[in-house]
Formats: structure tokens, sequence, C-alpha cells
């Protein structure tokens, strides 16, 4: 039903100095990304400060970024919501814009059954023609979309295609490979879990570090799918520095920082977030100097 690639990146917001959205900016930033390595541009999720911005912004990235990107790239529109309806209004109007899919978070902060997140994914799903990534990421979500739930999801909703999977467990990972239809998609949610989780059954990863290191994680994803595991462990060691410095603060303070290192001034983050500390800033700066990505 959908092919998004094995490589996409979850875009940051750009903002200008009165925190108000760069649109501008935005474009140079999927262009950008639509030239180094990614598949597809998930737009106003997490990594994209969905929580602070309102929904004529997020409309308004889903049409800009479709536009400057939409013929190279697939755009993905971050529509999830801990309300139901909120979710479904977003996700039609993403359909309406032209985007190409929408990922859905686990409803946060109300915590949810396992039979709540059923009839919630269900509700959304049914409500659009649009292919359906499920976002599962229970440190920030507090409840953890269990893989059987996950199974009666796709089986009543053939339009679930995929999921990004952030549990932060193989053992998981390989459980939900096990239980869905091999045309069922599972990409990691995290950099530092992308081959791992690819080990056991994931396509490749939803990706923070594609911002910065875009060729880099998509030639470490080509090489494992070609077979050559040891170039693929040597670029992932490689990387893994970046990794881990992209999480030093909430995301996405640090990538946005690396990212004004690397010439591509996209703002600080709005309120409740803030800019990465000097302290941040130097830690962020040596690892992206010892990787060669700045001087």
């Amino acid at each position: 039903m959908a092919n998004f690639g094995n490589l996409m990146t979850a875009m940051v917001t750009p903002f200008k100095k009165d925190l108000s959205v760069d649109y501008e900016m935005t474009v140079k930033l999927a262009n950008y990304l639509a030239d180094n390595g990614s598949d597809a541009l998930v737009v106003h999720g997490t990594t994209g400060e969905s929580p602070t911005l309102t929904h004529e912004e997020e409309y308004e990235l889903y049409r800009v970024v479709k536009k400057a990107a939409g013929k190279r790239t697939k755009v993905i529109a971050g529509t999830g919501s801990n309300s139901t309806a909120t979710s479904v209004k977003s996700t039609k109007e993403a359909e309406k814009i032209g985007c190409d899919g929408a990922m859905l978070v686990v409803p946060y902060y109300n915590k949810p059954s396992q039979e709540g997140m059923y009839q919630h994914f269900t509700t959304v799903a049914r409500s659009t023609k649009l292919p359906i990534i499920i976002y599962n990421i229970p440190g920030r979500c507090v409840v953890n979309l269990q893989p059987e739930t996950l199974a009666r999801i796709v089986k009543e909703c053939p339009n679930v295609i995929g999921l990004k999977d952030a549990a932060g467990s193989v053992e998981q990972t390989k459980k939900t490979v096990e239980l869905l239809p091999k045309s069922f998609t599972i990409w990691s949610g995290d950099d530092s879990m992308a081959l791992p989780m690819m080990k056991v059954g994931a396509a490749g990863v939803i990706s923070v570090a594609s911002h910065i290191a875009g060729k880099e994680i998509a030639e470490m994803i080509r090489a494992f799918r070609a077979g050559d595991v040891k170039k693929a462990e040597a670029l992932h060691y490689r990387l893994l520095p970046l990794f881990n410095v992209l999480f030093i603060a909430a995301n996405p303070t640090p990538v946005k920082a690396a990212l004004g290192m690397t010439g591509l001034p996209v703002g600080r983050p709005r309120l409740p977030l803030i800019e990465a500390s000097e302290a941040e800033k130097e830690q962020i700066r040596q690892v992206l100097r010892g990787l060669s990505l700045i001087k």
C-alpha cells in the first residue's frame, strides 16, 4: 500500500528569533534532507515540537514541505494526539493537503488501556485512506502498545502499514515481527537501536541524527540490507557518539544546536523546552568535529 523507504527523518520545525515558524528555512531544510539520504520526512512530530504548534501552523507545515520536497520524498504528517477526535480531524486535513501518510503516536498522559489504544487507532484509521504508521514510545507516553494489540489493529485496519518502534526492547521488536504480516514495516524510533532492530527484522530507522549525517546513516542501512554486516557495524559504531550526544537534553534541543553549527540555523525550541546550554553545545561541537562534520 505504501513504500516510505528505509530512512525517514523526523524533521525539526525551524523558528525565527521571535519563535514564529520560519517557513523559508523549512523549505531549505526539507530540500537539504531530500538531497542527503531521506526517503521520507515526518513533519509535526515530537522532533518537530508538535505540542507547541497551533493547528494552523501544523497544516501550513504540511503544505510547505509537500510543495518543497514532495516530488523527491514522501511527506508523513504527524497527526497523533491524546484526543482521538483531534487526531481524526488532523489526519483528514493532512489527507486533503496531499500528504503521503500519517503517523499516530500512542496517546500520551491520559494512560489508555490496551483496549482504549485499539479503539483509538482503529477509529482514526477508519477515518482516512492514508497509510498509517503507529508510533510507540513508552518513555514519553507512559503506556506501551503491546504487539498483540498492534496485531489486532492491523487485522482490522489494513491501512495501518507500519510501526515506529521506540519501545527500547529488541525482544518486543522481534515479537512484533513474528506476529505481524510480512507486508508490515517496522522502523526503529531510536538511532542507536537502528542496527540491533534491523538484525531482528526492522527495515530501517525514523531518525533524528539524519539531520546531521543522513548520507552516512543511509549507507549503514544499505550495507546491512546488502548483507555487509561488518560495514554496517563499523558505520554504526562510528556514528554512535552522534546518536548519543543528540539526546543529552530533551529532543529536539541538541539537534537544533547541531544544525546551527553545520550551517542550517533553525532557531531555538519553544518553551517549555530551552536552548542547549554552553556546556551541552561544547559536547555537541566536539562530536561533530570528531566526525569531521565541522572544523
